[in-house]
C-alpha cells in the first residue's frame, strides 16, 4: 500500500488541510500525506493518536475511491426539490417560527413532505439557518415601577444639589 503523491497533488492536499475543519478529513489527509513520506501505519497512528485500523482505512480509502477523504456517511438527499427549497427558504426568512415541529407542519401541510424534527435541524443547518436563543434581561425580583420612578425622580434632585455644593480645587 504505497502511495505516491505528485508535488501538484500534496501542495492541493496541505491546502485543502489548511482549510477544511472536519477533524475526520483533516486526519485523513495528515495520514495520506504522511504515508506518502514513508511513514508507517503504526507510526501515523501513534503520531495523531488514532487506532492503526483507522488510518488503514484512510490510505485504504483515498488508494481504492480515487482520492477519497471524506466518509460515506453524507446523510439522505432533501426530500423537497430546488423550486420547493427556494419557496421554503423565502417563507423561513419572512417568518420566526419558535419550534422545529411547527416548520415540519408547514411543510407537511404545503408541499405534502414529511421530516422529522432532526432532519429539518440539519436541512435547516445545510441551508444556512441557525438558532441562537436571546439573553434574558435581568428584571429584579421584587421590582415595582412606581418606587422605581420615586428613586430616580431623587436621585436627579440629589445629582443637581450636590453640583452645586461640590468645591472645586
Amino acid at each position: 500500500m504505497n502511495i505516491k503523491l505528485t508535488p501538484e497533488l500534496r501542495i492541493a492536499l496541505e491546502l485543502r488541510h489548511s482549510k477544511v475543519s472536519d477533524g475526520y478529513e483533516r486526519d485523513c489527509i495528515k495520514a495520506v500525506l504522511l504515508h506518502a513520506k514513508g511513514w508507517t501505519i503504526v507510526m501515523i497512528a501513534q503520531a495523531l493518536l488514532i487506532h492503526e485500523s483507522t488510518i488503514s482505512r484512510h490510505i485504504k480509502g483515498f488508494i481504492a475511491d480515487e482520492h477519497k477523504l471524506t466518509p460515506g456517511n453524507g446523510g439522505s438527499l432533501s426530500h423537497l426539490d430546488n423550486e420547493q427549497t427556494q419557496q421554503l427558504i423565502e417563507h423561513l426568512s419572512d417568518i420566526t417560527y419558535f419550534h422545529t415541529h411547527q416548520i415540519c407542519s408547514y411543510i407537511q401541510a404545503t408541499f405534502d413532505v414529511n421530516y422529522s424534527v432532526s432532519g429539518l435541524n440539519k436541512w435547516l443547518h445545510h441551508n444556512g439557518f441557525s438558532y441562537k436563543q436571546p439573553k434574558p434581561k435581568g428584571v429584579p425580583h421584587k421590582f415595582c415601577l412606581s418606587k422605581q420612578d420615586e428613586f430616580i425622580a431623587k436621585y436627579e434632585l440629589l445629582k443637581t444639589e450636590m453640583a452645586e455644593s461640590v468645591l472645586i480645587y
